[in-house]
């Protein structure tokens, strides 16, 4: 089943002189579950692709369908909304709200729908996560480590389509790094969460079932791992 489609996506910044093409003509699918990693060298278009993957942005031209809906279709109203439920941010410097406790930052994305929070799954996420003494904590409480897990339950509880992660283990060191990626493909691979990571790390590109390399804005190859 095909999860995202992303065709002839383009992101033009600047007018005349100063145009820049960050992304150009980019077209691509993933099926459900897979795990693809996004790679490049710095200024290639792959924060680019990411903000459009993740409805952060609007592109110049070309659609992006998460689950058969196409993104740019909609509204900003109705955009916030299907980005809320329908896809999972995870950022390099976690983006938790300083104020509000780790339970708090991972229910967050339900509670702002109106839902009610699912006592089971948010347990079975908190126990997997290993956060269950942390629940009260306010991140500035917390490691680099346990704010990323944090980030990883927020994106994940509302069950998205997609989850996208940019540089998520950027800011860790190794130990945390490997416990990052680790988690995070034990949810793509349990719950079969399409997961899309954007990394400099070869050894998570590695890891991963396809590797998407992107150089100055276009798709320089598309390659299958054989994990």
């Amino acid at each position: 089943m095909e999860m995202l489609k992303v065709e002839n996506l383009s992101k033009v910044y600047g007018k005349g002189d100063t145009t820049v093409k960050a992304l150009d003509d980019v077209s691509f699918s993933v099926t459900k579950g897979q795990f693809v990693a996004i790679i490049g060298p710095s200024g290639s278009g792959k924060s680019t692709l990411l903000h459009l993957l993740g409805g952060v942005d609007r592109p110049s031209s070309g659609s992006v369908l998460v689950d058969q809906t196409n993104m740019y279709e909609l509204n900003e109203t109705q955009l916030a909304v299907f980005r809320r439920r329908q896809i999972g941010l995870i950022y390099q410097f976690y983006n938790l709200i300083p104020i509000l406790t780790v339970e708090e930052n991972m229910t967050l994305p339900i509670l702002l729908d109106g839902h009610k929070v699912e006592a089971e799954r948010l347990n079975e996420m908190v126990s997997r996560l290993g956060l269950e003494e942390r629940l009260h904590h306010l991140p500035n409480q917390l490691s680099g480590g346990q704010q990323q897990r944090v980030s990883i339950g927020r994106a994940l509880v509302s069950n998205p389509a997609i989850m996208l992660a940019d540089e998520p283990t950027g800011n860790l060191d190794s130990k945390n790094s490997k416990e990052i990626i680790d988690l995070l493909k034990y949810f793509n691979r349990s719950l079969k969460q399409t997961l899309i990571v954007i990394t400099h790390d070869e050894r998570i590109a590695l890891q991963a079932d396809r590797i998407i390399t992107i150089e100055d804005g276009t798709i320089a190859s598309d390659e299958v791992t054989g994990r």
